[in-house]
C-alpha cells in the first residue's frame, strides 16, 4: 500500500480512523519511517510548569481563569533555573517552560529567563509553551536563543474551536501565531486533543491535512480527558486507539516530525507511552517542576505527576523504554531537516 497516497484521501483517511483492521500495518509502518530517522532513539524534554494563572477561559482547561478552586502559584527566575540545573545533572538537554498565558511574565521578564537559561546552559535547548503573543514578543523569544516553540491549534475547523473557547479567542489569530513562529524560525510545534467535546471525525480529517501542510517540526497529540471544574465535567474522554492511529498518520505524513507519547495518553492507558512509541512517537517528557506545584499544574483530571512521568523516574522510565527495544538518548533531539 502507498500510505502517503492513501492517507492524503479523505474518505480513506477516516475510514482507517474508524477501524481497527488496518492498525497493525499503520503502526508497523510508522514505526519503521521513525526508526529509519531517528534509529531507536527516544528524545527526553525536562518539562517546567512554570505557572498556572492564566487570562484565557478556554472551556477544556483546568487551569481556565474561572477555575476559582487552582491553587495559583509562579516559578521564580531562580526555581526555574533549579529545575534545569536538576535536568541537566540527569542528563537532559531540552527544557520546555510551559505555564498559562500570564501578564505578570512580561516579554521583558521573559527574554530575561530565557537568556539566563542559554546563558547557564548554552548546549541545551529550550521550547516555549507560552500561548499566543504578537510578532514582535515571538522575535524576542526567538532572538533571546529559545529554539522551540508549541502551540496547539486544537481545531482548524471554526465552529468546532469556537464551541471549546469563549468569544475572545480566535482561531484566525491562533493559526496566525502558527505561521509567526515558523516564519521567524522556531522549531514549531501544533496539535490536537483526540476526542474534545463536539469533535467529529471530519474535523480530525480536517486537522490530519491541515497539520501535514503546515509541516511543523513538532505535533502534539493527546486524548482529551476532562476536569471536574470545567464545564465539560461530563463530557467522556478521548480514545486511546484513536489517538494511537492519528500518532502513527502524522508519523506517516511527516516522516521527521518530532512526535511525543503524551502523559494524557500515560494517564488513560498504562502502557500509553510504549504504545506510543509502537504507533510511532519518539519524545517523552518527564517532569521537572517543583514536587510541591506538580498538582496545582492540572488541566485534566488524575494527570500523572509521580513515579515514571516524573524525572525522580527517569532511571525506572529508562528501564522501561530499553524493556521495548528503545533506547534513552541524551541528545538535543532537534527536527531532522
Amino acid at each position: 500500500m502507498d500510505w502517503q497516497e492513501t492517507l492524503l484521501n479523505k474518505q480513506n483517511l477516516k475510514e482507517i480512523l474508524q477501524t481497527d483492521k488496518y492498525d497493525e500495518e499503520l503502526f508497523k509502518t510508522a514505526r519503521e519511517i521513525a526508526t529509519s530517522i531517528y534509529s531507536n532513539k527516544i528524545y527526553i524534554r525536562g518539562l517546567i510548569e512554570f505557572t498556572n494563572y492564566c487570562r484565557n477561559g478556554c472551556y477544556y482547561c483546568g487551569i481556565n481563569k474561572s477555575n476559582t478552586k487552582v491553587e495559583r502559584y509562579r516559578l521564580s527566575l531562580e526555581e526555574i533555573l533549579n529545575c534545569c540545573e536538576i535536568g541537566n545533572s540527569l542528563g537532559i538537554k531540552s527544557f520546555v517552560l510551559q505555564g498559562g498565558e500570564d501578564g505578570y511574565f512580561s516579554t521583558d521578564y521573559m527574554v530575561e529567563i530565557i537568556k539566563a537559561i542559554k546563558t547557564k546552559y548554552p548546549k541545551n535547548a529550550l521550547t516555549l509553551s507560552v500561548g499566543e503573543h504578537s510578532y514582535e514578543t515571538y522575535k524576542r523569544f526567538f532572538d533571546a536563543g529559545a529554539d522551540r516553540y508549541l502551540l496547539r491549534h486544537e481545531s482548524c475547523t471554526l465552529e468546532h474551536y469556537n464551541k471549546l473557547h469563549p468569544d475572545n479567542m480566535s482561531l484566525f489569530n491562533r493559526l496566525k501565531c502558527l505561521k509567526n513562529l515558523k516564519e521567524i524560525g522556531f522549531q514549531t510545534g501544533c496539535g490536537i486533543m483526540v476526542g474534545s467535546p463536539y469533535q467529529t471525525i471530519d474535523n480530525i480529517v480536517d486537522d490530519i491535512l491541515y497539520m501535514y501542510d503546515f509541516n511543523p517540526q513538532m505535533i502534539g497529540i493527546g486524548p482529551f480527558i476532562s476536569h471536574k471544574d470545567t464545564i465539560f465535567k461530563n463530557m467522556p474522554n478521548g480514545s486511546v486507539p484513536l489517538t494511537l492511529r492519528i500518532l502513527a498518520i502524522m508519523r506517516i505524513l511527516l516522516p521527521n516530525v518530532l512526535l511525543p507519547a503524551t502523559t494524557a495518553l500515560g494517564t488513560l492507558d498504562k502502557k500509553g507511552r510504549q504504545k506510543g512509541i509502537f504507533a510511532g512517537a519518539n519524545v517523552l517528557m518527564p517532569n521537572l517542576s517543583p514536587e510541591k506545584d506538580r498538582k496545582k499544574y492540572l488541566l485534566y483530571d488524575n494527570k500523572i505527576a509521580t513515579n515514571e512521568e516524573a524525572v525522580e523516574g527517569l532511571s525506572k522510565l529508562k528501564k522501561l523504554i530499553s524493556s521495548i527495544g528503545y533506547e534513552i538518548s541524551n541528545d538535543r533531539g532537534d527536527y531532522k531537516y
